[in-house]
This record gives C-alpha cells, structure tokens and sequence, in this order.
C-alpha cells in the first residue's frame, strides 16, 4: 500500500503518517524545506517528491492532503482525477470563495474532510435523542497562543485560514452536526481578542445554531487555555448529559487522530467516506458564516 501525504501545512499531516506508517509505505511532498525535513528525519524511508505532480503521477493507494487553505480546491481537485481516495486535513474551506469553489468539485465517495474528534473514543459512542434533546453546547478549549508569534500566519488570517473562529470552532461544529445532523444554520456570531493581542483574529469566540428541528444550540470557542479539552452536552426534559474528550496517556488515540487514520484507511480498503460530503459542506456554511458575521475586537 502506498499513502501519499501532500503537504505538510499543519501539525496533523506529521500526526497522520505515525499511525500510517504502520500499514503503508509514504510518499511526501511539502515545498516548505525545514517541515520536509522535520518529517524525513522521523521517517527517512519516505519517498520525496519535488511536486504535487509528481505525487499524483505514481501509483497511490490514497492521498492525505494539507495545504493552506487557499490551495486547497485547486490541489483536491487534481486528486480528484485520479480517483484515489482521499483525506483533506481541516478545515477545508475557511471562506466564501474557498466554500464555493469546494462546492463545484466533483466530489466521489471516497472523499473525507473532518475534525478528528468526531472519531475520538469518548464521542464514538454518543447519540442524541432528537425528540427529548431541547439544545445542545460545545465548549472548544484550545490554546492559539502558537500563533500570537506568527507561526503559521495563514492560519491566523480571516481570509486565508479563517483564524480561530474556524480553525478551532470546527472541533465543536462537527461534534454537533454528527450528533443532530446537518439541516443546520448559523443565526450569530462574535469573537473578541481577550489575551493574545499580537493576533490577527480573535482568541475567544461564540456561535449560536439553529436545526430545522427547532433544536438551538451554542459553541464556546477558549483561545486561552491552559490545557485543550472539549465538552459537549445535551439539554433535554430529565436533565443535561455532557461528554468530555481529552487527550488522555495517548493523544493520538484520544483526541481521534487514530481513529480519523483508521476511517480513511477503510476507504482506500474500497469503502465510502464514514462522513457524508453533505454534512461537511453543512458544518463549512456555519464557520464561513460566522467568519462573515463575526467582528473581532
């Protein structure tokens, strides 16, 4: 088997190919010279490729893509015509004409795009009762004090990555519209810079949803925080039920990371997508949304 990571843009992709390498042999590609090599010194038997290109026009098994978010429809759709699967590292779209242009790819089965949580263990087993569930909130901890340097600006961007309002307010979206599903709309959001002054886009944030059903819900993006975490709980008539994801002694098994690997793993296996291509681009209208509304401060 033969997995292609095609960039190394973010932390995930380094992630990814630690679970990958146990099942398949990895080519890389990553025009970044000092993030090539932090991933060739881990993994010295990876083949090196010196473009998306020459990734595509070799023999794969499956693609794992993460590039900047502004690359990204130009770059899947070019995996796209190979037909291979593929896993795009989110999110993957962060604004309007990134969404609109993901919305006019022609998108196969094999074709995944989620926040690895939504395949941590302690979510795995979550469902919610529609008829006895009157709203729900996610509460996103994760720090973004990474970026308050520069590191990895795009990111920090509102029209590039999207900053933290949709980088992390992914993790809450997905948990919720894998729970109650994807006939969801944003009705508001707001950011604010509370701590990291030095950032482009906010460090604290909030969104509020509403489902067709009438179910209304929040999520709490915390920029600052001690630690990472993310809780979502569920209002009903009899009570609140929360469950709470942590990284735990093995992150990499605890936050999901493993679990996303296995999933894709299972479509270059000749399996669909876990995660229909709808509800992505459904959790995608709500970030881009609340990045359109959200004023930062």
């Amino acid at each position: 088997m033969r997995i292609a990571l095609a960039g190394l843009a973010t932390s995930h992709p380094y992630t990814d190919a630690r679970t990958l390498a146990r099942h398949a042999e990895l080519v890389v590609w990553e025009p970044d010279p000092e993030r090539l090599r932090r991933f060739t010194e881990e993994h010295p038997t990876a083949k090196v490729a010196t473009g998306l290109d020459e990734v595509l026009a070799g023999e794969l098994d499956g693609v794992v893509l993460t590039v900047p978010n502004p690359e990204v429809p130009e770059a899947l759709g070019r995996v796209l015509e190979t037909g291979v699967p593929c896993f795009v590292n989110k999110p993957a779209a962060a604004t309007r004409a990134q969404l609109d242009a993901l919305r006019r790819l022609p998108v196969h089965e094999r074709v995944l795009s989620a926040s690895v949580l939504r395949f941590a263990p302690a979510f795995a087993g979550v469902r919610a009762d529609l008829g006895d569930v009157s709203s729900v909130r996610a509460t996103v901890r994760h720090d973004v004090g990474m970026w308050a340097d520069g590191y990895n600006a795009w990111q920090d961007t509102p029209g590039e990555g999207g900053g933290t309002m949709v980088t992390m307010g992914i993790h809450g979206v997905e948990l919720l519209v894998a729970l109650l599903g994807p006939d969801v709309r944003l009705v508001g959001a707001a950011g604010a810079r509370r701590h990291y002054r030095t950032l482009r886009s906010e460090d604290t944030g909030v969104l509020a949803l509403r489902w067709g059903s009438g179910i209304v819900g929040t999520v709490e993006i915390l920029g600052i925080s001690e630690g990472n975490s993310y809780t979502v709980t569920l209002h009903g008539r009899h009570g609140s039920e929360s469950v709470v994801i942590e990284s735990g002694p093995d992150p990499v098994q605890g936050l999901g990371y493993a679990g996303t690997m296995e999933a894709f793993l299972g479509m270059v296996r000749g399996g669909p997508s876990p995660v229909p291509w709808e509800q992505t681009l459904a959790i995608l209208e709500v970030l881009v949304s609340a990045r359109e509304q959200a004023t930062t401060g």
